[in-house]
């Protein structure tokens, strides 16, 4: 085994999603097919949201950020785990490891504080419709993204740097399918418990403060449907918002298992699979959620279709 320097080596082994190589042909498919789904899904929300001129609103321009960062969030890590699907061969550099680390994780807290962020518009729109324009104006919006964007970068940077420095000696097997800060730390040979400590309370600071952040909005959002006149005004209300809380849960829930218990506790096998959830599935299935609960966005699609088609025709 190469080392690069003292005690780190100059790759890693990941295990994988399975103990049995039989399966890693299927999930070789299985993922590959929920990669493009993913890839076609959030591109398709971010053109219609940029050319559709209805499309236009501070709701818009955060779901668009979503899809992006969602595009980057699986591009991260699935295909490093296609590769090692692919053959026996299940290495991955000490540099290519660190760097997918120090990436996901950024874009994993970055999703964190921008979904707080969504809840809040949300509460803009539904409880104060007729200055909703005026608060949310496209430089608040750039500048609540930006906030959302380098929240995670200052994390990333706090955490893999404490996580770098920690001695390997010469371990260099992973059992994970990907490379991320958890795994890592359990691979040290040292004293991790400063590491452990501040991923503890810096990730219950950053998925219980946006958290936080929606149920304040959502409760604030409730009382106001229910004191909307109209059944249709209601209900277009709730499915407008159902929408980012179904995205919440499925984004939140592995995160809060996986980040915000002892290292010691908790099934491996089960941290895998919630970890493929919200990695994999859940940026495939949000472009899903939100067109099919909202017509705005499939009339817009629509509209992209018959103009794309008329121009191929003339």
């Amino acid at each position: 085994m190469k080392l690069i320097s003292g005690d780190f080596p100059e790759d890693f082994v990941l295990m994988g999603l399975t103990k049995y190589p039989w399966l890693d042909l299927p999930l070789f498919f299985v993922l590959l097919t929920s990669y493009m789904f993913t890839l076609l899904g959030n591109i398709a929300i971010i053109l219609v949201s940029q050319l559709d001129s209805q499309l236009q609103s501070p709701m818009y321009f955060f779901l668009t950020s979503l899809s992006f960062l969602d595009l980057c969030f699986t591009t991260t890590t699935v295909p490093q785990m296609l590769f090692n699907l692919q053959g026996p061969n299940k290495n991955i550099t000490y540099i290519g490891c660190m760097a997918q680390a120090y990436v996901f994780h950024w874009l994993g807290c970055t999703e964190c504080v921008l979904l707080g962020i969504m809840a809040l518009d949300r509460y803009v729109a539904v409880c104060k419709p007729l200055r909703y324009s005026v608060i949310m104006d496209h430089r608040l919006c750039l500048q609540l993204s930006s906030t959302a964007w380098l929240t995670g970068l200052a994390n990333s940077l706090l955490q893999s740097t404490l996580t770098i420095q920690l001695p390997l000696c010469g371990n260099q097997v992973l059992d994970h399918f990907f490379c991320e800060l958890p795994g890592l730390i359990k691979m040290s040979c040292g004293n991790t418990t400063v590491n452990e400590i501040t991923l503890s309370v810096v990730a219950t600071f950053l998925i219980m403060g946006p958290l936080s952040m929606i149920l304040v909005s959502y409760s604030y959002i409730a009382q106001t449907v229910f004191r909307i006149p109209s059944a249709a005004g209601r209900l277009k209300a709730f499915n407008t918002c159902s929408s980012h809380l179904l995205v919440v849960s499925l984004f939140y829930g592995p995160g809060i298992y996986i980040y915000m218990q002892p290292s010691e506790d908790g099934s491996q096998d089960l941290i895998k699979v919630l970890t493929l959830f919200y990695c994999v599935i859940t940026p495939m299935a949000n472009p899903f959620i939100y067109t099919l609960r909202n017509k705005d966005v499939i009339g817009a699609m629509r509209r992209l279709l018959r103009k794309t088609i008329s121009t191929k025709g003339v």
